[in-house]
């Protein structure tokens, strides 16, 4: 079967690998409908993660249909069309049921990878796999664009939303507008933010943010940046700062867009090299996040306000490519030419 292998910095290409099979009592078999490339798959594409040559892809988001499942496996079956979160919780664990499924404590092995390809092996499926009604077929194009958010940017979005307490008549601000920053727009909306502050410089996304509920545009950086988003608040910062993006510029300003006692739900994969915590002690400032709880948030609420159409997340896929164009989709997002890459394996 076909699946992606990470070459070397700045080239994927797709080969010939064995087919999956089932390992574990727990393994569900997918074929793999439709995968993308996430902002965190360029960490290493750009060089910036230390990834070995020649090794499997970090591709973690997926929409599939059961292939063969394991004997623990008791809730799916094979035909059964799923969503593959990037998280593999229990469901059972103090964490699950906490609601935070992400840093499940049941598994050491709680992320996808290689999933840009025409098979996975998905491991831990009995919870964390998320069944759709129906099958690919019975949907429209853009249904499955939205559906395949719910693997990952949807429910990260989410989570940032979430851990920060958005609610109703929040002030929100957020760092990122790539797939997840946009995701997490649309969270903020959800859960009734009043106001909320898209920080971008690029006019594809800043229009898009607006269509998902941003309020306003903040299109400058660093100093000036806060500046702006004191200006738009009298001066006090926001409520909530949703950080989307995990560099150290991202962390810093982040920890200066809010007023005293705001929350900071981060979410962006951390890759600065330190975090200096004094400006959040004198400002009581609340830092909270990590990977998001797909499974619960899915289940909860995601899925069905995709269904009835309440949120159309799928539009942040801008540009679809074949799996025999998969370095294409990469380039496509290193250059910023599309938002998000959509990959048809098929």
């Amino acid at each position: 079967m076909k699946s992606t292998v990470f070459v070397k910095p700045g080239k994927v290409e797709v080969q010939d690998i064995a087919m999956p099979t089932v390992e574990k009592p727990d393994d569900v078999i997918l074929k793999v409908i439709r995968t993308c490339v996430c902002g965190s798959d360029l960490w290493g594409y750009r060089g910036l993660d230390n990834v070995p040559d020649n090794s499997e892809n970090d591709g973690h988001e997926a929409l599939g249909i059961v292939t063969a499942t394991g004997s623990a496996i008791t809730t799916v079956k094979p035909g059964d069309f799923v969503i593959a979160p990037f998280t593999h919780g229990c469901g059972h664990c103090a964490a699950c049921r906490a609601g935070f499924d992400g840093v499940c404590q049941s598994h050491s092995d709680n992320f996808s990878s290689g999933v840009q390809a025409e098979y996975i092996r998905f491991q831990h499926g009995e919870w964390a796999l998320v069944k759709v009604p129906g099958q690919p077929e019975d949907y429209t194009e853009a249904m499955l664009d939205s559906l395949l958010t719910l693997a990952d940017v949807m429910a990260t979005g989410y989570h940032a939303a979430r851990v920060a307490n958005v609610h109703e008549g929040s002030t929100v601000a957020v760092i990122g507008d790539g797939a997840v920053g946009l995701c997490a727009v649309i969270a903020a909306q959800m859960r009734g933010a009043k106001r909320i502050i898209a920080m971008s410089r690029h006019e594809d996304r800043q229009k898009l943010a607006v269509e998902f509920g941003a309020t306003d545009i903040v299109s400058e950086r660093g100093d000036e940046a806060i500046a702006k988003v004191k200006e738009l608040t009298n001066g006090s910062g926001v409520d909530a700062v949703l950080e989307c993006v995990g560099s150290e510029q991202s962390n810093a300003e982040a920890m200066q867009l809010g007023r005293p006692g705001a929350i900071i739900g981060r979410v962006g994969l951390p890759h600065e090299p330190k975090m200096d915590m004094t400006p959040s002690f004198y400002t009581n400032t609340i830092i909270a996040g990590g990977p998001a709880s797909v499974t619960t948030y899915d289940k909860d609420m995601l899925l069905k306000a995709v269904l009835e159409g309440d949120i159309h997340p799928g539009r942040v896929f801008t540009q679809t490519f074949s799996l025999d164009e998969i370095d294409q989709a990469y380039q496509a997002m290193d250059q910023r030419k599309a938002i998000k890459s959509l990959i048809i394996p098929d």
